[in-house]
């Protein structure tokens, strides 16, 4: 009943959970019981689910996809992470500061460290230098300063005009 209509990992993971909470009720206070999910038809139905294999896009339906996007700010939101190999959160957290000639610092990554540095085509960064300078954004105010929901569907919609659906993953920085 808790599992049903859940993905197959969601149903692994609480029956993990309740033979946890099982094995430390015997363990620890009564070592007469028996483990309910220690079941092999339990083990069975609840085991992990398949790995999810992610289709990559092509360099061609990339550069398609940069391209077709007409809206200056969008289009460098997009050759940020596909020319820097950036992330969403990565290229929302940019401010004037970080960008220098053809290198960006990430302040902050995931990796933990105090910051990184990408570094982009001259072209990517001379549109990137031209759009500050037209937008007049100040030292410490965010280059793109909408949130990551908003960012999410500026991709989506960019897939959509080659076609395909990209699909994000959903951890943000």
């Amino acid at each position: 009943m808790i599992t049903k209509g859940g993905k197959q990992q969601t149903k692994h993971g609480r029956y993990s959970h309740l033979k946890v909470f099982f094995n430390f009720i015997k363990t620890n206070l009564d070592l007469s019981i028996q483990n309910p999910c220690d079941a092999p038809m339990l083990r069975k139905i609840y085991r992990p689910g398949k790995p999810i294999q992610w289709e990559v896009v092509e360099k061609e339906t990339v550069d398609e996809i940069v391209f077709r996007t007409t809206k200056l700010r969008n289009r460098l939101i997009l050759e940020l992470m596909a020319r820097g190999g950036m992330r969403i959160g990565e290229v929302l957290k940019l401010i004037p500061k970080d960008v220098g000639d053809h290198r960006l610092t990430i302040q902050g990554p995931k990796s933990g460290m105090d910051a990184e540095v990408v570094f982009i085509p001259r072209r990517v960064a001379d549109r990137l230098n031209g759009y500050i300078r037209t937008k007049s954004i100040k030292a410490g105010q965010r280059i793109f300063p909408i949130t990551y929901a908003g960012a999410r569907l500026v991709v989506k919609k960019a897939g959509k005009l080659v076609g395909i659906e990209l699909i994000l993953v959903c951890v943000q920085d």
